[in-house]
């Protein structure tokens, strides 16, 4: 006899939180959290093409100036957390409408800086205010949609990854055409657009009773709170933290692998430009195309590649699921394409010049581009295979980790190619690539031992469907 708290009931009772939005308001809600999730792209890609022209402006050199983009990264990680923490207890449209003031006031500060201690500061706000775009449109996205209706999401990151592929193009046309200043005020512009779309038509999506707010008695006018799941799975011992050893290793390994792509951009200007005679910022901007390309392809490819070995896997052990295989579809990029593309860009920019050089310079870029999808990709995936019911918050910890380790790694670019030369910082970075391929191996064929040493609630076979 079927009683009213069956499962079907108590199922059919979850799938109505998904009705709550009418299909076209959730187009539109999809819409919203996409232009938002465009912004710290475009603050993040459009800045490194202006460094020239910052760096003679306040009178800097662009070893300095660069400093800003590792000031930049570590406020990425700081904003994501917190934005993405206080989500879940005041809810997404409440971060919204925090987060975009902190960016157009700091993009206002940016813009009015006159001293290299002012842009640094300003630069720091204005990221801070705009980090919670991406983490809080994938959270609303699954707020609203059910679990085999979010391909959407997958068109979210696209959209953010065609941000990132033509932002710099565009930084470098405004700094060369109009002014590295105007360009931020034209960020503090679209802030406040962002601002008023969220106030007028973006409703709260959180589903009913979950946010923390509303399990309180007593409310105050703010409350000091970090989500535990953000601590925890930062700070916490192996025995209490969200995934084990296999996810920091794949942190760590994600980690060196983008070292290269930072290692290829941030001195793009300093290098590639300095080298084939581009003082023009609109054609540096230009020269960042081929790596968003590669970006942009490469990540949808790596994904159904990823998907491809485990099924093939699977099929060889007579249908025994270990998560570790995902992390095969690594090799072609982490031992080929990138060590390779990063390796040859320093000795073509050192030994090769006129336009044979800076084609084969473009062509290195556009692969490194699709390598560090075909590794990034297959270890997202990775985290959220064997921590399945708290892959949010793994994936969040191991995001923050991994930009505070970029933004150290960051300020040693400039400095290490003026010590050491092009070549030799490049072949440095495909190295530490290498390693990070080393560190997947190890966790490849020893990662079941490592996931049965301790318990933390990792995913199996019977759970993760």
């Amino acid at each position: 006899m079927v009683s009213e708290d069956s499962p079907l009931l108590t199922s059919t009772a979850h799938e109505t939180i998904y009705d709550r939005f009418a299909p076209d308001q959730k187009r539109w809600i999809v819409f919203i959290v996409s232009f938002a999730g465009l912004l710290p792209m475009f603050v993040s890609s459009t800045f490194v093409p202006s460094i020239p022209q910052i760096a003679k402006d306040l009178g800097s050199t662009h070893a300095i100036v660069s400093l800003t983009v590792s000031l930049s990264i570590l406020a990425t990680a700081v904003g994501s957390l917190v934005w993405a923490a206080y989500s879940s207890f005041y809810g997404r449209r409440s971060m919204y409408l925090w987060g975009m003031p902190f960016l157009c006031i700091g993009s206002c500060g940016v813009a009015m800086s006159t001293s290299l201690r002012s842009l640094l500061f300003w630069r720091f706000v204005q990221t801070f205010g705009c980090s919670g775009g991406i983490p809080l449109g994938a959270g609303v996205i699954g707020d609203i949609y059910k679990l085999e209706e979010r391909g959407l999401l997958l068109e979210y990151s696209l959209a953010t990854l065609f941000g990132f592929a033509v932002a710099p193009l565009l930084g470098g046309a405004a700094a060369q055409y109009w002014s590295w200043r105007n360009l931020h005020y034209s960020i503090a512009v679209w802030g406040l657009l962002e601002l008023f779309l969220v106030y007028l038509s973006f409703p709260e999506t959180s589903h009913p009773g979950t946010l923390g707010i509303d399990k309180l008695k007593r409310r105050r006018w703010i409350h000091s709170h970090m989500g535990k799941s953000s601590e925890q799975s930062l700070v916490a011992p192996e025995s209490e933290s969200i995934c084990g050893r296999e996810c920091i290793h794949g942190m760590l390994a994600s980690t060196l692998v983008l070292i290269t792509d930072f290692v290829l951009l941030v001195p793009l200007a300093f290098t590639i430009g300095a080298r084939y005679g581009i003082t023009n910022e609109a054609i540096i901007g230009a020269c960042f195309l081929p790596n968003g390309l590669g970006n942009f392809i490469g990540a949808p490819v790596a994904g159904r590649l990823s998907d491809i070995v485990v099924k093939r896997w699977r099929k060889k052990r007579n249908g025994v699921w270990f998560p570790e295989d995902r992390l095969r579809a690594t090799w072609i990029g982490g031992l080929v394409m990138i060590p390779l593309s990063i390796g040859a860009s320093g000795l073509i920019t050192t030994y090769v010049g006129g336009p044979v050089g800076l084609c084969l310079n473009l062509l290195c870029l556009f692969t490194n581009g699709m390598g560090v999808d075909f590794v990034f990709n297959p270890i997202g995936s990775y985290n959220v295979d064997v921590a399945h019911s708290r892959s949010a918050e793994a994936t969040a910890a191991s995001a923050a980790i991994r930009s505070f380790i970029l933004s150290a790694a960051t300020a040693l670019i400039i400095p290490s190619i003026e010590r050491i030369g092009v070549a030799w910082t490049n072949i440095i970075a495909a190295v530490l690539a290498i390693i990070g391929q080393g560190i997947i191996f190890l966790t490849i064929r020893y990662g079941d031992r490592m996931r049965a040493s301790v318990d933390v609630g990792l995913s199996t076979i019977e759970n993760n469907s």
